[in-house]
């Protein structure tokens, strides 16, 4: 299905009515696959929220999807698959961290996206407000109580209302932008 109202360009090709798997999303039988491309158009930082399971184990996910929602309160925000095995222990928490990665820990991110069991082995970690693991060496950590949560589609929404947040000294984020992983360099100040 293409849109009419959308901005010509002789290189973009129409949206496909179903990819190789399948699936194609229910609004307006876009195809999930040409969808998902289009989105990773859109260049996003690199996160690990972590916290403690209900049982007080370290958890932890690598996300692209968070955001600040308000200032006053301090608000941010971001969601996780409703699949996630790690969901129902994210619902339960009462406290999380936003890692925002530097662009040297490509590996934790690997790794946290990763299905591994023990994904915390050999990281080197601070404790937070609520025990959660704050890791080392991140360009910024974001420590929050839950806020609220919503569903969204096939995942879930969080709300987490800032409680402390602390800068690092690495300025140079992982970023990641069309199925890669990428530097921004920032310029240094005059």
């Amino acid at each position: 299905m293409t849109d009419t109202n959308a901005p010509s360009n002789s290189t973009r090709k129409p949206a496909c009515e179903e990819c190789n798997s399948g699936s194609v999303l229910t609004a307006k039988g876009l195809c999930c696959k040409d969808f998902r491309e289009a989105l990773g158009r859109f260049p996003t930082g690199v996160t690990i929220v972590t916290a403690l399971s209900p049982d007080g184990s370290p958890i932890g996910v690598t996300i692209s999807s968070f955001n600040s929602v308000s200032l006053d309160p301090p608000l941010i925000l971001w969601s996780l698959s409703a699949n996630s095995p790690k969901l129902e222990a994210f619902r339960q928490t009462s406290h999380y961290a936003i890692n925002v990665l530097a662009s040297n820990q490509r590996e934790l991110s690997n790794r946290f996206a990763s299905r591994a069991e023990d994904r915390f082995a050999d990281v080197a970690v601070l404790e937070g407000l609520g025990g959660v693991p704050l890791i080392d060496g991140c360009c910024a950590w974001f420590e929050c109580t839950q806020e609220a949560q919503y569903p969204g589609g096939d995942h879930l929404i969080f709300i987490g209302h800032v409680q402390r947040f602390v800068q690092g000294e690495d300025s140079s984020p992982l970023v990641f932008f069309d199925g890669a992983y990428h530097r921004l360099d920032l310029p240094e100040s005059d």
